[in-house]
């Protein structure tokens, strides 16, 4: 089905619970949070994710693609690990952290349309205007989301609120 291989299910299911997970974040507190249970789940999703495309990928990009997530996924859980940052760090694990759920949304977008509706999918083709208009809305929305991430954390500062 969809012209995936049992290996190729392993990583898709693996990494599908970081999608609803970081929506239900972003929804709630405005950024991923590393230190609850939906952050926990979400971390071993991506890292199943990004760790398994290593396995799947047939494309250097694909490769290319799952090591950054790795290291932004790393870099955005470690960050809260270490005080030296100051309050510089929940601003870098929340940017880096955001860039872990885009990084996840760009290959499943583009998967996504390279294979629904099964055996006639809605974009054959890498340059297709649909995929490519697919791919920039999701860097406005990266732009956009990690604007406001950084305002909403900054007032919550601001007002004396903690993080």
């Amino acid at each position: 089905m969809f012209g995936i291989s049992p290996l190729g299910w392993v990583h898709t299911l693996g990494s599908l619970p970081a999608i609803p997970l970081a929506i239900y974040m972003f929804a709630r507190h405005g950024r991923i949070v590393p230190r609850s249970r939906p952050g926990a789940i979400y971390f071993v999703s991506m890292s199943i994710g990004a760790a398994s495309v290593f396995l799947v990928a047939h494309q250097p990009v694909s490769n290319a693609i799952g090591l950054v997530t790795l290291i932004v996924l790393l870099a955005g859980y470690g960050v809260g690990l270490t005080k030296r940052l100051g309050r510089a760090g929940v601003y870098i694990e929340t940017i880096l952290l955001t860039l872990s759920a885009f990084l996840l949304m760009v290959p499943t977008v583009s998967e996504t349309l390279r294979r629904v509706p099964d055996g006639h999918p809605l974009v054959t083709d890498l340059n297709s205007p649909l995929l490519l208009g697919a791919q920039a809305s999701l860097l406005v929305a990266l732009l956009v989301g990690v604007t406001a991430q950084v305002i909403y954390l900054r007032k919550r500062r601001m007002s004396g609120v903690g993080f």
